[in-house]
């Protein structure tokens, strides 16, 4: 189960980066998100035909990083992830167009990413203070 401090960091925000990889080569991404805390896991919308879509339908496993932008070391507040890229199903689609509701319009194609490591570094807990969830405990 994540850590109450992680679930409430990602739901006040709403822009990932996604980390792909093809043939070595990484690309990177910004995506809007909504975050499902019961499975531990973030749906974002795009398209199959986008290098980071196409990326991640040939190799799903991804990576990601949420962060507070700010510049006091202090303050300093982000997530690294990695998991898995799948279509999303019913509930996952539900929970991205409640948080984002402009977008049913558009009809965007929804994915889901299972978490499957995560790292919160969280310097208002402490200088370098990090937790970490790992899917195999879950």
């Amino acid at each position: 189960m994540l850590e109450p401090v992680i679930t409430a960091f990602l739901k006040k925000h709403h822009l990932l980066t996604l980390a792909t990889c093809k043939v070595n080569l990484p690309y990177c991404t910004s995506c809007f998100y909504a975050f499902i805390p019961e499975s531990a896991t973030f749906v974002i919308a795009t398209d199959a035909k986008t290098r980071h879509g196409h990326e991640a339908l040939e190799n799903e496993q991804v990576a990601g990083a949420v962060a507070l932008e700010t510049k006091m070391v202090g303050k300093i507040q982000g997530v690294q992830f990695t998991g898995v890229f799948k279509a999303a199903n019913e509930a996952e689609k539900k929970a991205y167009l409640k948080r984002f509701p402009y977008v049913i319009a558009m009809m965007p194609s929804l994915w889901s990413i299972e978490i499957e490591y995560l790292k919160f570094t969280d310097n208002t807990l402490g200088f370098g203070k990090k937790l970490e969830f790992y899917r195999s405990t879950f």
